[in-house]
């Protein structure tokens, strides 16, 4: 099957790997040490929501399940002018395991229910001591990370973004074209 679909110009969509979310921690590590970027508590997952009682289900299930400590609740759903779904979640910056099993979760059991095609990216936010943010963003579709480094409202730091892509290109999956490298300007945290 493989060869007629060369021949007629069909690709096949890259297999994700949720796992490589797991590899967040240690590059976090390396952000910190090299670059001076430390792990804020923030992460989400941007999907575009579905419509009926089955999503709207699977929604609360998922958020009930990250909130169900005695903490208080740790997970927020926002959604941005462009109509997309955030699930905020909150956890102590020197525990980024916890956040990203959590941003894992929530993939996996979207996933699990049939909605996959409209999970899009989930992302992680670091800052450095002057302020400045900067989100490593896993591409779903692709299963690859990016980094991306808001100036202001409508500005990146793209001298950042490409010093981070090549700090982390030995520890996790980068996505190599750049044009998929998207602005997430309405992202929780950002």
């Amino acid at each position: 099957m493989k060869i007629w679909d060369a021949l007629a110009g069909r690709t096949r969509a890259p297999k994700n790997n949720l796992d490589a979310l797991f590899g967040l921690p240690s590059a976090a590590i390396t952000l910190q040490t090299a670059a001076g970027f430390r792990a804020t508590g923030l992460g989400s997952v941007c999907y575009r929501a579905a419509e009926g009682a089955a999503f709207a289900q699977t929604q609360t299930d998922v958020v009930a399940l990250l909130d169900s400590d005695d903490k208080g609740p740790d997970v927020e759903r926002t959604t941005d002018q462009y109509g997309f779904t955030w699930l905020v979640s909150r956890q102590d910056p020197d525990d980024l395991s916890t956040l990203v099993t959590d941003l894992h979760a929530v993939n996996t059991t979207l996933e699990a229910q049939g909605f996959g095609p409209g999970l899009l990216c989930s992302l992680v936010v670091f800052a450095d001591d002057s302020g400045r943010k900067l989100a490593l963003v896993y591409l779903y579709k692709q299963g690859t990370f990016y980094p991306f480094a808001p100036q202001d409202a409508q500005r990146r730091d793209n001298l950042l973004e490409i010093q981070i892509r090549d700090l982390l290109k030995t520890e996790l999956p980068i996505e190599p074209q750049l044009n998929r490298w998207m602005p997430v300007w309405s992202a929780p945290g950002l």
